[in-house]
């Protein structure tokens, strides 16, 4: 059983999902703040987080990042804000998902199923070593080579459902069809500008000049490829 924190300011939606929730098999908690939704999760620790934009008090965007300054608790938004800048917003803060309201109750639990599920490691797949960084997929630890030390990143959970697909396939093309959908879930597989906002977070935590990727390369109008090894530019 799952531990869900919902986190909305409308009764009316905080009822509605902790009965949905609890009848898919979930233990609920819910909240109307953004100050309760912190005292929570540092109290409870959910293993996912429904949470509204529009809260009073502290905004959403404010709960998020207050929450990345310490975990890698899931966070799905639930939001009536549709606009693209509120969506980028929100998962440049380090959110994993976004589903505005109205919204089907159906497609929000396959989210929360998605999200959910990168939560378990993948304990067949070894590490992954490369002159840069080294990922290490079962025990979920990244560590980087700079300036001649070694240093542990962390990854939210989305990043690591980036990094596992593309390096576990390494020289492959992954399409950005097949990221959305195996990574977010169904019905974002047009929504091009998550995976943007993502991949450059995970260039930025892994590469040496993340302005010139040298293991995550970008493959125009169609998807993304890891080289483990830098491609030879000699003639």
């Amino acid at each position: 059983m799952s531990r869900i924190l919902v986190v909305d300011d409308e009764p009316q939606i905080r009822k509605a999902l902790s009965v949905t929730l609890r009848a898919s098999g979930h233990d609920v908690d819910a909240v109307g703040t953004g100050e309760e939704a912190l005292t929570r999760v540092a109290g409870s620790h959910p293993d996912a987080v429904i949470l509204d934009l529009g809260l009073p008090g502290i905004d959403g965007i404010d709960v998020i990042e207050g929450l990345r300054g310490w975990t890698d608790v899931p966070i799905v938004v639930l939001s009536v804000r549709g606009e693209e800048s509120d969506k980028i917003a929100a998962l440049d803060a380090g959110a994993d998902d976004y589903v505005t309201k109205p919204f089907g109750m159906g497609e929000l639990l396959a989210r929360l199923r998605v999200v959910l599920r990168r939560q378990q490691p993948d304990t067949s797949v070894a590490s992954v070593v490369t002159p840069n960084f080294t990922i290490d997929l079962v025990a979920r630890r990244v560590t980087v080579q700079r300036d001649g030390a070694e240093e542990e990143v962390r990854l939210t959970p989305i990043e690591w459902g980036l990094a596992e697909r593309l390096t576990t396939n390494p020289g492959r093309l992954i399409t950005q069809r097949q990221l959305l959908t195996e990574i977010w879930g169904p019905g974002v597989s047009d929504q091009t500008q998550y995976l943007r906002v993502h991949m450059s977070n995970l260039r930025h935590k892994l590469e040496p000049d993340p302005s010139r990727p040298r293991y995550f390369h970008t493959e125009s109008g169609m998807g993304y490829r890891f080289e483990p090894t830098p491609i030879s530019t000699a003639p």
